[in-house]
C-alpha cells in the first residue's frame, strides 16, 4: 500500500514528488545547461533526469533553489511548469538562449523581456491569443535592479517566441516584429509567462543573445555555442553564468522582499 501511494505521488515526466522542489526554480530548456547553474549553488544534489527534464536542488547563499530543464518548445515547457507547480512551486525564471532582433544587439548581450509576442501555440490550449504574456512585475524589476548591481550589459522590453526554429515563416515574423521594436526571438518564453499568470504563480525571463541575425548561418552560430556548452568553455558560456546569476540574485531579492 504504501509504495503504491509513493508511486502514483511521483509526477509522470519529472519524476518528483513533494519535497523534491524548491518554490524558486530557475527554468533553462538545456539539460546540460542544468548541471551549468548547478556549480553556482552552494550546495545540492540532481533529483532526477528523464526525457529533457533534468532536476537538480539545491541552496543558494541559504536559498532553497530548483533548476529544472524544459527542452525545446511550448509544449514540453508546460508540462514541466505545470507538474512543478502541483509540487508547490510558485517563482519561475527562464535562464534561456535567443536571437536578436535589432542590430544593436549583439551576441553575449542579454535581454530582461517583460512581454511576449505569442507566436507560439502551446498556450492556446490554455486561453485565447488576446490573454496577454507578461512578466510578473516584482520579478522582473529585480532582475533589472541585479543585472545594472552585477554591471551585466542588457536590453529590457518585449520579445516574441515562436514554434519552428527553421521554418520560413519563423524568418517572417523576426522580419514583421523587428518593425514594432522586439529585442529577441526565442521558443519557450511565451509559455512561462502566460502559463504563469494562468496558474497564479509568478514568472520573468533573462535571456542571452547566441544569434545576432537568425536567417543567417543560424545552424553554424547555434552549433558553436552548443559545442562550447558542452565543453563548459567559451565566451558564451561565461556570458551564459551572468544570466544565471542574475536569476540567482534575484530569486535572493525576491526572497528578502517578501
Amino acid at each position: 500500500m504504501n509504495k503504491k501511494k509513493t508511486k502514483e505521488s511521483v509526477q509522470p515526466h519529472i519524476l518528483c514528488k513533494k519535497g523534491d522542489v524548491a518554490e524558486s526554480v530557475i527554468l533553462p530548456g538545456d539539460p546540460g545547461r542544468v548541471l551549468r547553474i548547478a556549480k553556482l549553488l552552494d550546495s545540492g544534489k540532481e533529483v532526477s533526469f528523464n526525457r529533457e527534464f533534468r532536476v537538480f536542488t539545491g541552496k543558494y547563499k541559504g536559498l532553497p533553489i530548483t533548476i529544472c530543464s524544459t527542452g525545446i518548445g511550448g509544449p514540453s515547457t508546460a508540462i514541466a511548469m505545470e507538474e512543478l507547480i502541483s509540487l508547490g512551486a510558485k517563482n519561475f525564471i527562464r535562464v534561456g538562449s535567443c536571437g536578436a532582433n535589432q542590430d544593436k544587439i549583439k551576441i553575449g548581450d542579454l535581454i530582461i523581456s517583460d512581454s511576449v509576442v505569442r507566436e507560439d501555440h502551446t498556450c492556446l490550449d490554455y486561453v485565447p491569443l488576446q490573454y496577454p504574456a507578461i512578466a510578473d512585475p516584482d520579478i522582473f524589476q529585480i532582475m533589472k535592479k541585479v543585472s545594472e548591481n552585477l554591471k551585466f550589459k542588457y536590453y529590457a522590453g518585449s520579445t516574441v517566441t515562436v514554434d519552428a526554429l527553421y521554418s520560413f515563416k519563423t524568418k517572417e515574423i523576426k522580419s514583421f516584429w523587428q518593425k514594432f521594436h522586439t529585442l529577441a526571438q526565442d521558443m519557450e518564453t511565451g509559455t512561462v509567462l502566460t502559463l504563469a499568470r494562468v496558474k497564479n504563480v509568478r514568472a520573468g525571463a533573462v535571456l542571452l543573445v547566441v544569434d545576432q541575425e537568425a536567417e543567417k548561418n543560424i545552424r553554424e552560430k547555434i552549433a558553436k555555442y552548443s559545442v562550447e556548452a558542452q565543453s563548459g568553455k567559451g565566451e558564451l558560456v561565461k556570458m551564459e553564468n551572468k544570466a544565471s546569476l542574475v536569476a540567482l540574485e534575484s530569486f535572493l531579492l525576491l526572497s528578502k522582499n517578501n
